[in-house]
């Protein structure tokens, strides 16, 4: 999958696409369902399949002092777009002056004059330009006075009926419910960064980890994660990832007096230096939450237990 993030950057011969927009945050399910519209109907007329997002996620610019609370930031965004087979991805950085096009302005300069779209797909709720004035509706009449369809995709549900949402998904992890977030982004939710050199400790403690800055990653239940890591450019057969067992920890070591949040994740039997390397670390199951120990060798202990908690649920899993 090509990326851009510029129009000015698109060959002619990507021009005419079936274009799903969205700002996609964690290219949940429902999500997902809308990338696959814009699919069918590339394949169908023929088209190169699109998908348009906005970089930053528009909350950065309207509210800058909202806590972090991406679920993917774009390398991973991207990473999954491309695994459902879309052509290319244009992820235009959403600023000030993006922020005021009016509707018509995002329609003509973005749509017409960047795309020349030949199929524009969006959720149901999708709004766009200038105090969020545009909307499928206007998508539609556009369309027809312009000369490209839109298709307006319905909410994707779950069994009991409730609309699969990147804001659901954001609350599960919060209250550390990882099997219900899981279920609306259709994966295992995913920390991605590249590990950073910590104070050793967990070395000296006999479990070494691997410390990842959270970023603009939003900040799930503190606490100790049964997890799996996929190192970058460690890989099975085809290019599939090698996911290696481990336990991980999210929070600011109260015991030490840590006042940054950060994730450290410890590897079963692996023994490589990680510095430097990125990490992905799919969270798979909440242990317990954080809590400050009276010593080294409590917090040794505890360790330990939840190691061997963590290695029979990923063993069962």
């Amino acid at each position: 999958m090509r990326i851009f993030r510029h129009l000015r950057d698109l060959p002619a011969t990507l021009q005419g696409a079936a274009v799903a927009i969205g700002n996609f945050d964690g290219v949940h399910r429902g999500h997902r369902a809308v990338i696959a519209e814009a699919g069918q109907l590339a394949h169908a007329h023929g088209r190169p399949w699109a998908v348009l997002t906005f970089e930053p996620h528009p909350r950065n610019l309207f509210r800058p002092g909202d806590p972090p609370f991406r679920l993917t930031l774009l390398r991973a965004k991207a990473r999954f777009i491309a695994e459902i087979g879309v052509d290319f991805l244009v992820a235009l950085r959403f600023d000030a002056a993006f922020a005021s096009l009016s509707a018509d302005e995002f329609i003509r300069h973005v749509l017409i004059e960047g795309f020349r779209a030949g199929q524009v797909v969006a959720g149901y709720d999708f709004v766009f330009g200038k105090g969020r004035a545009g909307n499928c509706e206007l998508l539609l009449r556009a369309g027809r006075a312009l000369g490209f369809d839109v298709t307006a995709v319905h909410a994707v549900r779950d069994k009991a009926g409730e609309v699969l949402s990147s804001s659901r998904a954001r609350d599960a992890l919060r209250r550390g419910d990882v099997a219900a977030a899981a279920a609306i982004l259709g994966c295992a939710p995913e920390i991605e960064g590249r590990v950073m050199r910590g104070e050793a400790r967990g070395r000296t403690l006999g479990f070494p980890t691997a410390n990842i800055s959270l970023r603009d990653h939003l900040r799930p239940a503190g606490g100790v994660y049964a997890v799996r890591a996929a190192i970058e450019d460690e890989s099975k057969l085809e290019g599939e990832p090698l996911w290696r067992d481990g336990v991980a920890n999210i929070g600011r070591r109260p015991t030490f007096g840590g006042e940054v949040e950060v994730l450290e994740v410890f590897l079963f039997d692996f023994a490589g230096d990680l510095y430097g390397r990125r990490l992905r670390v799919r969270l798979i199951e909440h242990l317990r939450r954080e809590r400050t120990f009276d010593g080294i060798d409590s917090l040794r202990a505890q360790i330990a237990e939840d190691s061997l908690r963590a290695r029979r649920i990923l063993t069962a899993s």
